[in-house]
């Protein structure tokens, strides 16, 4: 049988790619829900608001945006926002109980950027950060081990097998079961996507401790885990549904923010 020679430059693509596929699944909600979560609140604009953020981000998109924050934590200039990404309500408590550590969290930030997006006064180049930032918080809100029970660093330490692969429970929720579905983000958003007039009112009225209690609301759920710690389809087939249902309310409060500032 004759051995294939492959030219050196092809071997190092090849080895680049197979390294790319390990490392950018570890992401937070992962680049795909992230974007799903962007395109579903450009949808759900109004055209002033759309036309407006448009120009801040100089002709950027959402769904592109929506990962900015994951992108600069390669930056240590940052280090500082990574508490902002998450926060920690214990079984049994309310956020106000828990309390909001000095570092600041996910719920104190949006907070944050709702107040200083609405006084207008900042910078273009900072009122378009602070929108990318908005938009990329709101998806991890939403995402159930965002919203941590203080013990196991929100499923992170949660060791387990996502369909024979090794991953954790954060990861699963994160990006497993969303790339699992082998669809594009935009696929993914019109998958989940919903016109219903009532239920988008219904969904933007929530303010953002709701969007926290609602995560909680689903952690029984997200806990129910088999004793080999293996994960496979049947966890898929019970879980998918939270997926698309916090994907999709995320996107439609993201619009609903948006479009109360600018449209």
């Amino acid at each position: 049988m004759k051995r294939i020679m492959l030219p050196l430059t092809v071997l190092l693509m090849l080895t680049f790619s197979a390294q790319a596929v390990n490392t950018t699944s570890n992401v937070l909600w992962g680049q795909t829900g992230h974007r799903v979560v962007g395109l579903v609140a450009e949808r759900h604009l109004t055209k002033k608001a759309k036309a407006n953020i448009g120009k801040i981000l100089g002709g950027e998109s959402l769904a592109i945006v929506s990962n900015y924050m994951d992108f600069i934590k390669s930056d240590p200039t940052y280090k500082h926002m990574d508490p902002w990404h998450y926060c920690t309500i214990p079984d049994g408590q309310a956020y106000e109980q828990a309390g909001t550590p000095s570092e600041g969290d996910v719920i104190a930030t949006i907070e944050r950027l709702k107040s200083e997006l609405k006084s207008k006064q900042f910078t273009d180049r900072d009122e378009a950060f602070a929108i990318k930032m908005l938009a990329h918080l709101v998806g991890d809100i939403h995402q159930p081990l965002h919203v941590g029970n203080g013990n196991d660093r929100g499923g992170n330490d949660v060791k387990l097998k996502y369909f024979w692969e090794s991953s954790n429970l954060h990861r699963v929720w994160d990006s497993d079961m969303i790339d699992g579905q082998q669809l594009s983000y935009t696929e993914f958003a019109d998958w989940v996507d919903t016109e219903d007039k009532a239920t988008v009112a219904a969904w933007q009225k929530n303010v953002t401790t709701d969007w926290a209690y609602e995560s909680m609301g689903l952690r029984e759920q997200v806990y129910n885990l088999p004793e080999d710690l293996s994960l496979s389809y049947r966890y898929n087939f019970d879980n998918i549904d939270a997926v698309k249902l916090r994907l999709v309310q995320a996107g439609v409060r993201l619009a609903g923010l948006l479009n109360e500032i600018y449209g």
